[in-house]
């Protein structure tokens, strides 16, 4: 952690009592005025704030990053960007990492500690899901998982999935990613004995009421041990993974 990591450098002469105190004073937030920036949130949950960029304008989010840079945030995620918001990050920071598929904008500055947890599945119904399997990919990476995924093996062609029960058994934690009518989460979660994530996402069409119809699918699985999410939220999907897998380390 953060905190530690400094009150280390001080005890081995690497950082002056000075210098410490100057990077303390920004915690535990930076009030910039259109957002109270929280240094302290990996302490008490394990993961710093993440961005959310949509709804903020370029200049929000680059105050934001600059902040987040300055007061010694070593990694940083930001979520839902635009272009031509990974365009700006890439000018504050140039080998930040901009997912167009994802939408996410991932800053490494150091080694990303391994949860030592076991292995987080992503499983896609459809290849029209891939972009919210992307951003719970990004982010479970982010937080020091290992992170393997199964594309285009939904209900319609069940043989596809079939044939992957070996790469179902190997995974500590599952998220499942589905449109149309969301049956695959049932189908995976009479498959296995461990946790199981269902994300709805947007992808089908009239009567799938934009995610609501696999949304509400997922709500009442028949299968034990499925939660759901919201409407393609990958990320929140991801972060509740990451939460269960770090219970078994």
């Amino acid at each position: 952690m953060e905190i530690k990591k400094l009150l280390e450098e001080v005890k081995t002469g690497h950082l002056s009592v000075d210098e410490a105190e100057r990077r303390l004073k920004t915690k535990p937030f930076d009030d910039l005025g259109y957002a109270v920036i929280d240094h302290h949130r990996q302490i008490r949950n394990g993961c710093p704030e993440v961005i959310y960029c949509a709804g903020k304008t370029i200049a929000q989010i680059e105050g934001i990053v600059q902040n987040m840079l300055e007061s010694g945030n070593c990694n940083i995620l930001a979520t839902r960007a635009s272009e031509e918001a990974a365009q700006a990050v890439l000018k504050l920071y140039p080998n930040a990492e901009w997912n167009p598929s994802a939408r996410t904008i991932v800053i490494r500055r150091q080694p990303v500690e391994k949860t030592g947890g076991g292995k987080i599945l992503v499983i896609t119904a459809g290849t029209s899901d891939i972009p919210v399997a992307d951003e719970a990919v990004v982010t479970a990476t982010f937080l020091g998982n290992e992170v393997e995924r199964l594309c285009d093996v939904g209900v319609a062609g069940l043989h596809r999935l079939l044939a992957k029960l070996d790469i179902i058994a190997s995974a500590n934690v599952i998220i499942v990613i589905a449109g149309m009518e969301g049956a695959l989460a049932s189908v995976v979660g009479g498959l296995t004995d461990k946790p199981v994530i269902a994300v709805p996402t947007s992808v089908g069409y009239g009567a799938s009421f934009g995610g609501v119809a696999a949304l509400l699918s997922m709500l009442n699985s028949c299968a034990n041990g499925v939660a759901t999410v919201n409407i393609d939220n990958g990320f929140g999907a991801a972060y509740m993974a990451n939460s269960i897998n770090k219970i078994n380390c």
